[in-house]
């Protein structure tokens, strides 16, 4: 049965509705910042909104204290689900490495031989705005990485002008989620303002009608203390990402780069100014998503290298000297084998160890060395070169062994 692109995806990223949300793999942080958003609201609507809602003219004027924590609630968890749930600008990983910038080398063995073997490069260089940027390889996407792109380790994804992978929110945050991640910091953090300033002037309300101190007042209400001391501690945290993420927007940073790269070595091709920055941010329309992850899955033929031209000649004049050196060595060893049967025949044919005695057989000694003929041609006028690196002197028959007859038995 056919995959689809979500049943297959390689990355830790969890999927809901058929593929058609996306979460990272610590998807089950964002029920916790539901909470830690939710449940001080409700405590502010209960204990300290709802003591509000007559104490401005007109009369149901403080409804809106009331009502504008509850919408701005909602407004915040909008934001949430834009951030977490939805891709971030996910590079589709390949399934072979990029062709087009294969090296092609060889390694020469200790024996002298030649092995041809595929490279690639660890990083190249493209220009962006006039200016040299290095972009560097990656092993488990199989593609070199767009600029401000870098791969998270907690996703296993290439992502798209990589900022962090933020656990809160429980996923990536890049290049089609950023904006709306800063727009929920941002959000958050003037929700806590509103929270903390209204359980402070609702302590006021309480001094004035009770005409007392202070520490009477947060007797009367300890829920708006409870709610003062959360929400300031909330503000150093939401607080200080909105004016740190501020900074980098204006500068055209991301998280990534500017605790990765020193101040003296950061590039400046992406910086056009604060205004400008800003605008990129916030007035430019978000690309959509590379991946459909609800797309079946196309299987692939299967690929076909073809080295080029020199490896080739490389392996063919490896496999020739092979080849060579096979056939010169079987005739080295067939030359030992004919001089050592004619130094055989050369010692019995010396006339004074032969019995007269016996029948004997007269054989022409011309007669022999034409039957070997056939073996080595040249055997009597070559030097042969033997396989242990050594000159064997020339086989050749004395004048008077040739010209006498050989008698055998």
């Amino acid at each position: 049965m056919t995959q689809r692109v979500y049943q297959a995806w390689k990355g830790s990223n969890k999927f809901i509705f058929g593929g058609r949300v996306i979460f990272g793999p610590d998807a089950r942080s964002v029920p916790l910042t539901v909470l830690l958003i939710l449940v001080p609201v409700v405590l502010f609507c209960v204990f300290v909104a709802r003591h509000l809602l007559h104490e401005f003219s007109p009369h149901n004027a403080g409804y809106a204290i009331l009502v504008v924590p509850i919408l701005f609630t909602i407004y915040v968890f909008i934001l949430l689900s834009f951030t977490s749930a939805r891709d971030p600008g996910i590079v589709p990983r390949n399934s072979h490495p990029p062709e087009e910038d294969l090296r092609y080398e060889t390694t020469v063995s200790a024996d002298g031989r030649q092995t041809p073997c595929v490279q690639i490069p660890r990083t190249k260089e493209v220009i962006v705005n006039g200016t040299t940027v290095r972009v560097k390889y990656c092993d488990t996407c199989m593609l070199y990485r767009p600029p401000r792109c870098s791969h998270c380790s907690i996703c296993n994804n290439c992502v798209e002008r990589f900022d962090h992978h933020c656990p809160w929110v429980g996923q990536c945050i890049g290049l089609r989620n950023y904006r709306y991640f800063f727009m929920f910091v941002s959000s958050a953090t003037l929700l806590c303002v509103y929270v903390f300033s209204m359980s402070a002037f609702y302590i006021n309300i309480i001094m004035e009608h009770q005409r007392g101190t202070v520490w009477m007042a947060m007797r009367e209400s300890p829920w708006a203390v409870a709610l003062m001391i959360y929400c300031f501690i909330a503000l150093w945290f939401v607080g200080g990402l909105t004016g740190f993420h501020s900074y980098l927007i204006g500068t055209n940073q991301t998280t990534y780069e500017n605790f990765r790269y020193r101040p003296n070595s950061r590039t400046v091709a992406y910086n056009r100014g604060c205004a400008n920055n800003f605008m990129e941010v916030f007035c430019t329309k978000v690309k959509p998503s590379r991946n459909n992850f609800r797309a079946f899955v196309e299987e692939e033929p299967p690929r076909v290298v073809t080295l080029p031209t020199i490896v080739t000649n490389i392996n063919k004049r490896s496999a020739e000297a092979e080849d060579e050196i096979g056939s010169r060595r079987q005739k080295v060893e067939d030359d030992l084998d004919i001089g050592d049967d004619l130094m055989n025949l050369s010692q019995r044919c010396n006339p004074a160890e032969a019995s007269n005695d016996q029948p004997h057989q007269t054989l022409d000694i011309d007669q022999l060395a034409l039957g070997v003929a056939d073996r080595a041609a040249t055997i009597r006028t070559e030097t042969r070169h033997g396989s242990w690196g050594r000159r064997s002197g020339s086989w050749d028959i004395a004048a008077d062994v040739a010209n006498s007859n050989v008698r055998e038995s």
